[in-house]
């Protein structure tokens, strides 16, 4: 063949090159040779050039990436050749598919990929299955190729989006290729499922069945001999898998119960005679099967689950089965796929209809609870002084934590079918039946078989968001049970979780307080950092939902706080703090500053201790975590007093500004300082809001010069809150102050800009984010003052050039920036006020689009053809809608201009003119049109970005096809 001339080999030699240099190479040369690479998929030359590649003698890897290549081309390239020529490229594909039908698989895959795909846009070609089958002929080796084309055809199909066809070319082209084949693919299934015993249970053939199943009706493959291939499927060990796929998706077609009714009453007796095989699965430890037989019935059981409401008696086997696949998984391989079946059909069984079936299925739940409690237990050791659970495999030990908050799941289903005091009784029952056996024996080292006395107290945790405060059979046995529970590790651990998830059941029944905070407090003195990290944590929600049962303690708790807080982590502290500042913040108005005092002077006297001994980074990063812990006082500690009132809480923040100012100061260029005192001084703004009017001049002077000299958008961020909250209070501020905030916001903005003229973009885009926030308060409480100043123009042309910045967030807020203004072009701007837009405000607006309309929309069609993440792409094609709602001509034309500017030989001057035209006819139905021009746009910027800019298949697994292939 011509492809194994000199001048072939010539050809593609650097392809081949930089695909090896791109597997073996140093990085800079693997750079070089992937932008060569990527350059060349995007190619003319690379059609020939991959076809060539995959005739040639070359390594299994390389042809694997030319057959990508070539899938990408006849994706996203087909416009670069000639329609006349688009059967000659579907017999090359087609000579390579038989040259590849007896492996390898992933070539060949790509290569029926490549067909599949071609099929859907040669509109022309009619009889597609027809000519696969025929060019590929009756051999067997061959029926590998037939298969695996037949199975992607649909796949690919219903990825059509992918293709440049209009919506009515691609409905079209799906029902040519697969609505009308139905019949013929059957057909030929059949066929080949009884040409050999081999075949009968090939996994490829089952894996066509579950292709097709949305194409060719369910009950057409259930009532054929299809069936007993793929039930007989399920007793090979290389067509298991492939087999229950195809079941899977056979139940997933009958949901739709009341239409298949005659087809489930088939499926049914079929799927409960599998039911043997789970206890054969268990007792040989063939976890696979096991797994697989399992999902069979869970999504049985899924599919079906209106009818096993329905009709109890006929579907009971199908739950009891699930229920034995829970019970038998020893390994807790498998549970975990019954989990949506218990919660699907919770949902039916709690509804009034089928009160009736609730009440044959309570022995169903009743067992489930007792299954998940036991499949709850920590692993149990042989050897008794081994104290790792789990053998040094951390990650199989998170595994199962995250395990278990899934169970728990399920025990909250249970709860809601039983009644949370018939579960609760259950862990009674099991927390006694220990303390009977074993609590004589237990001792301070040593507690036998604490994991089945664990395992009912987790249970008892997961259940707490469904038990009632009012609660008072069980809770009253249980909680004077466990706060007596030994002090083994896991066992406190436990409690104490336990405790704290019910202090809302605790205060409503206080008689219980004492005996549980006592337990709480004692156990900040172990020696486990697990224990008081949960004790911490218990502690935050009793102070929180017991705060007003704690008021007589709030001077002895502050002598445990401060005793204590240094001992703690971190996080811990910080959740002490939340806990003690709710009961603090609970206590009379007139206590408030006295308690501010008590509670926050001594935090003061340690920061600044703490800022005097910061040399280097550690200490600096303990001055900030010291910080947040003064900010939740003043987030939660927010007394109500009459607005002719000295605010007790802002006489306080008035004596630590100074301290806090002299911090911030001193750390002025580590930014973690800065952040946390810009945060507390931010909540202060929102805690106290007009009650802060004394401290703004101080504090506006302070944010101006910090902002000045640190560049640190967390000044913004109490600019915008002060903006906000004083103007959401303006009838408790004077005239004067108002004007005072908005000269500041001014002074803030003036800033920015200055350092976004001396600075590029992508040096600021934090606090970029950050001023494009600060900006959307400024126009939703000033938008006069804002659109009249002499900044509404330089920030505007501002935040356009903010578009060329490549991150989510700051190009978020620069465009709902940008979205608002062009609101306040029209009737209806994102306004706070209920007064009509001024005519001179939509005229300031609709002149400011139209001095910088077209470079907007070249920043915006840039972004979602190039350089936009795709979070930002519903933004800024709500831009362009908003554009062309505002200035409909003006639009039109812009964006005319912007993609004719596109490179040649990207887009043809037919793609635009058509573009153009659907904008226009769009455009002629009104306000229903404008969402159509929404989706052309973003259809185009779509298909555009995926052809010249999106990097193709095939280069991300250069180094991993050696194992692919060779592995």
């Amino acid at each position: 063949m011509a492809a194994n001339s000199n001048g072939s080999q010539e050809a593609f030699a650097p392809v081949l090159t930089a695909m090896s240099t791109m597997r073996d190479g140093q990085r800079e040369q693997k750079q070089a040779a992937h932008l060569f690479l990527e350059k060349f998929q995007k190619s003319p030359e690379a059609w020939q050039i991959t076809i060539r590649i995959l005739q040639s003698k070359v390594d299994a890897e390389h042809q694997m990436f030319a057959a990508t290549t070539l899938k990408g081309k006849i994706t996203y390239d087909i416009q670069q050749i000639p329609t006349t020529a688009l059967p000659e490229l579907r017999d090359q594909v087609l000579g390579l598919l038989k040259a590849f039908a007896a492996g390898p698989r992933p070539i060949r895959t790509q290569l029926c990929v490549c067909l599949a795909i071609l099929a859907i846009q040669m509109t022309g070609w009619k009889d597609v299955v027809q000519t696969i089958v025929s060019a590929l002929g009756n051999e067997a080796e061959s029926h590998a190729g037939v298969l695996e084309f037949l199975k992607v055809l649909p796949e690919e199909v219903t990825e059509g989006r992918k293709i440049n066809l209009t919506e009515e070319e691609l409905s079209q082209r799906t029902q040519e290729l697969l609505g009308d084949n139905t019949s013929l693919v059957l057909r030929l299934l059949i066929s080949y499922a009884q040409s050999s015993d081999s075949a009968s249970t090939d996994p490829q053939l089952l894996e066509v069945i579950t292709s097709w199943l949305r194409e060719v009706p369910v009950t057409d493959v259930v009532n054929s001999p299809l069936l007993n291939n793929i039930f007989r499927a399920l007793d090979s060990d290389r067509s298991f898998e492939s087999a229950t796929d195809c079941l899977v998706a056979i139940f997933k077609e009958t949901r739709e119960v009341d239409e298949y009714l005659p087809t489930i009453q088939v499926l049914l007796p079929r799927v409960v005679a599998l039911r043997p095989r789970i206890q054969q699965a268990a007792q040989h430890g063939d976890t696979d099967i096991y797994k697989g037989v399992t999902r069979i019935f869970a999504e049985a059981g899924e599919a079906w689950v209106v009818l096993i409401a329905r009709e109890p008696t006929v579907f009971r086997p199908i739950v009891e089965a699930v229920l034995e696949c829970a019970a038998r998984d020893i390994d807790r391989d498998a549970i975990a796929l019954t989990f949506v079946f218990w919660y699907e059909l919770k949902l039916y069984l709690i509804l009034e209809r089928y009160i009736e079936a609730r009440m044959q299925y309570v022995d169903i739940y009743s067992k489930l609870v007792d299954i998940m409690m036991k499949q709850l237990e920590f692993p149990t050791l042989d050897d008794p002084n081994e104290t790792d659970l789990f053998d040094g495999d951390r990650e199989a030990e998170e595994k199962f934590r995250e395990f278990r908050h899934h169970m728990g799941d399920v025990l909250k289903d249970c709860c809601e079918i039983m009644g949370v005091t018939e579960c609760l009784s259950k862990v009674l029952v099991a927390i006694k039946a220990w303390m009977s056996s074993y609590a004589s024996l237990a001792s301070a080292n040593s507690v036998p078989h604490w994991q089945q006395l664990e395992a009912p107290i987790f249970s008892m945790r997961a259940m707490g968001r469904m038990v009632d405060k009012d609660e008072d059979i069980i809770l009253p046995q249980i909680i004077p049970l466990i706060v007596q529970i030994p002090g083994h590790e896991k066992l406190r651990f436990a409690t104490i979780m336990v405790l704290g998830r019910y202090t809302e059941w605790t205060s409503n029944h206080p008689e219980f307080l004492e005996v549980q905070f006592a337990y709480i407090v004692s156990s900040f003195g172990t020696d486990s950092k697990e224990i008081v990290r949960a004790a911490a944590m218990a502690m935050k929600f009793f102070c929180s939902d017991c705060k007003h049962l704690l008021g007589g303690q709030v001077l002895q708790l502050q002598n445990f706080y401060d005793q204590t807080l240094d001992k703690l982590p971190g996080i811990s502290q910080d959740e002490l703090t939340q806990g003690v500042a709710s009961v603090v913040a609970v206590q009379p108005p007139a206590q408030i500053y006295d308690l501010m005092k008590l509670y926050c002077d001594p935090l003061m006297t340690r920061l600044m201790a703490k800022a005097n001994m910061a040399t280097d980074e550690e200490g600096k990063l303990a001055v900030a975590d010291h910080l947040q812990l003064i900010t939740f006082f003043v987030q939660l500690v927010t007394p109500y007093v009459d607005s002719s009132q000295e605010n007790p809480a802002v006489k306080y923040c008035q004596e630590i500004f100074p301290v806090l100012a002299t911090i911030l100061e001193s750390f002025i260029q580590f930014n973690p300082i800065c952040e946390r005192v810009c945060r507390c001084w931010r909540y202060m703004i929102i805690s106290y809001r007009a009650a802060m009017a004394p401290l703004l001049p101080q504090m506006a002077n302070k944010l101006a010069s910090g902002f000045a000299t640190s560049k640190q958008g967390s000044f913004l961020w109490v600019t915008s809150a002060i903006l906000r909250e004083f103007s959401e209070d303006r009838d408790l501020v004077d005239e004067q102050t108002t004007e005072a905030i908005y000269a500041f916001f001014e002074a803030q903005s003036t800033n920015m800009l200055r350092m976004m003229s001396n600075l590029p973009p992508n040096d600021l885009p934090d606090v970029i984010e950050d001023f494009y926030r600060l900006l959307i308060d400024a126009l939703l409480y000033y938008p006069h003052k804002l659109v009249q100043s002499e900044l509404f123009d330089p920030i505007f042309q501002a935040a356009i050039a903010a578009l060329a910045l490549e991150q989510r967030d700051p190009l978020s807020a620069s465009l709902h920036y940008i979205r608002d203004i062009i609101g306040y072009g029209g009737d209806n701007p994102p306004s706070s006020s209920a007064s009509p837009n001024p005519p001179e405000i939509q005229h300031a607006v609709q002149e400011l689009i139209r001095s910088n309309g077209e470079h907007l929309v070249k920043s915006i069609m840039a972004g979602m053809m190039i350089t936009f993440p795709n979070d930002c792409f519903s933004d800024g094609s709500g831009v362009l809608l908003g554009l062309f709602e505002l200035l409909p001509d003006q639009t039109t034309a812009w964006v005319d201009k912007t993609v004719r500017m596109l490179p040649a030989g990207t887009v043809t001057d037919a793609d635009i003119d058509r573009l153009m035209a659907g904008i226009r006819d769009r455009l002629s139905l009104g306000r229903d049109g404008l969402r159509k021009v929404r989706s052309l746009l973003q259809d185009f910027t779509n298909t555009y970005r995926r052809r010249y800019v999106a990097p193709r298949d095939g280069l991300g697994d250069l180094e991993a096809t050696r194992f692919r292939f060779n592995g």
